[in-house]
């Protein structure tokens, strides 16, 4: 009983970042190609505070709603036209990004030097995964995806990392001092 009962409030709070990252999606910063919004943000928010299977829960989550045409997109745009078109390798890349910081934070400590370490390493999963998409969707040179698609945003994504990671584990910290969340959920099921 306790155990499905934690289970499910683990699914309701997975529930509630994908609504997070939905609208801290809203954030936007336009750029010609690829918007900065505060999506990444909330995905690193998410995986230091859930950890990797409760994180990645959330976010595959958020990209299921927005592929089948709920506006929690950037610019309040849905669609599967969003997920193949030039900025989809990006929402598709805070998938593994999500898991790799919270598996990297479950495996370490839940400390901001370490949740930084873990929030730069899925941030570059990120832009790796999206310009890499971009190149193909928006049949660029590596050179052009590159230079459009992941350079512009390390700056701002270092700031967002530690951001995550400040907000994140202080969250997370309380959470536990509270008995809302145990530091063996993010990894039980």
């Amino acid at each position: 009983m306790f155990q499905s009962r934690n289970q499910l409030k683990m699914w309701i709070l997975s529930a509630l970042f994908a609504a997070i990252i939905g609208i801290l999606a809203q954030v936007t910063i336009p750029l010609p190609l690829v918007p900065i919004t505060g999506q990444t943000l909330a995905v690193g928010l998410a995986a230091t505070i859930l950890g990797s299977r409760y994180g990645s829960l959330s976010v595959i989550l958020y990209a299921f709603i927005g592929a089948v045409g709920i506006p929690v997109f950037s610019g309040m745009s849905g669609g599967f036209g969003v997920i193949v078109g030039p900025t989809g390798g990006y929402i598709i890349g805070f998938i593994p990004a999500a898991f790799l910081t919270g598996f990297i934070l479950e495996k370490t400590s839940f400390t901001v030097i370490k949740g930084m370490i873990a929030n730069t390493t899925g941030m570059l999963v990120t832009l790796a995964i999206g310009s890499a998409w971009l190149k193909f969707a928006a049949d660029m040179t590596w050179q052009a995806a590159f230079s459009s698609g992941f350079l512009p945003f390390i700056v701002v994504g270092l700031i967002k990392a530690f951001l995550a990671s400040w907000i994140g584990i202080t969250v997370y910290k309380r959470l536990v001092s509270a008995k809302l969340l145990s530091s063996s959920q993010q990894v039980s099921s």
